[in-house]
């Protein structure tokens, strides 16, 4: 495989996006914006979102749906390696957003459900219905932690509803090709679930000890010290999750086989998307240095979404 380098000097990049011009769309978490970067390397801001942009999808109409955490603190390690550590001081609440990228407008969309506000939505992925499911990861303050959930949206902001809450920390969210497997991935415990879809927005519980009612697939694949972030699925149904401390992408087969782990050079490798001719180019934000690169001739086509422009 081939690695390269489309552009440094971003501020925690997340969210890829790859568009059918070659460009990718993708959030700064700690810039706050929606960025798109060209296929020859330019980097330009579509939209100042502020708080903490952090996971992007396009929609059924063409605009960008965004799921925005409120912000986080930030520390820079000493070999210059950017990390969240908790809630930003001035955290600006959990929502999501819809962004008009002829125009650059942003429209909120959801910041509570049932009087309870979203503390820090994360990632999302729409349906062939058209509707979307996203995660709220939680937020992290210094003696305390949210937990968060996995929801149910349409785009019109108009129904927004619970599929699993109380979750702890829920990040990447993906459906599988036939759309009856949602996937979700725990940063925390570095686990990978999956809930059963019946219908657009329902699905099938486990009884307990399900600690949500979600499937495990997989558990800390690889040993100890290390994160679940983002994922995105393959053509044959593998998950490949963004992996924080191990740095890079394991790819976890359906029956929760780890298949392989792919190492990059980033402790906090993010999340990651496919594009190019035939989907078989993969982009990854690199979020702790900054970067966001490109991984030829992927082995296996990625998915493809219900959506995209």
């Amino acid at each position: 495989m081939k690695i390269r380098e489309l552009a440094s000097g971003l501020q925690f990049p997340e969210g890829p996006v790859a568009l059918d011009d070659g460009s990718v769309l993708l959030v700064e978490i700690a810039r706050g914006t929606l960025t798109r970067v060209t296929s020859d390397g330019r980097v330009q801001v579509v939209a100042q979102l502020g708080g903490g942009p952090n996971g992007a999808a396009i929609g059924p109409d063409g605009a960008v749906y965004v799921c925005n955490n409120g912000g986080f603190r930030w520390m820079r390690e000493a070999d210059g390696c950017l990390r969240p550590v908790g809630q930003a001081q001035d955290y600006s609440g959990g929502r999501i957003e819809r962004v008009d990228l002829s125009s650059g407008k942003v429209e909120r969309l959801y910041e509570a459900l049932d009087g309870l506000p979203l503390r820090g939505p994360n990632d999302l992925v729409f349906d062939t219905s058209g509707s979307f499911y996203f995660t709220d990861l939680g937020k992290v303050r210094e003696h305390e932690m949210d937990r968060g959930g996995v929801y149910y949206a349409r785009p019109d902001g108009c129904s927004l509803q619970a599929i699993a809450r109380p979750v702890v920390t829920p990040n990447g969210i993906g459906l599988a090709g036939d759309g009856k497997t949602l996937y979700y991935a725990e940063t925390e415990g570095a686990r990978l679930w999956a809930f059963e879809v019946t219908s657009p927005g329902q699905v099938r519980k486990e009884a307990w000890p399900s600690p949500q009612g979600a499937r495990m697939l997989a558990a800390a694949p690889g040993g100890h010290y290390q994160r679940f972030d983002s994922l995105a699925l393959d053509a044959f149904g593998n998950v490949c999750v963004a992996t924080l401390l191990h740095g890079g992408i394991s790819v976890i087969a359906p029956d929760g086989t780890l298949y392989a782990h792919v190492p990059l050079p980033d402790r906090f490798t993010t999340n990651l998307c496919f594009g190019g001719r035939a989907r078989r180019t993969v982009y990854v934000t690199l979020s702790g240095s900054g970067r966001l690169i490109a991984i030829d001739d992927w082995p296996v086509p990625g998915l493809a979404l219900a959506f995209n422009a």
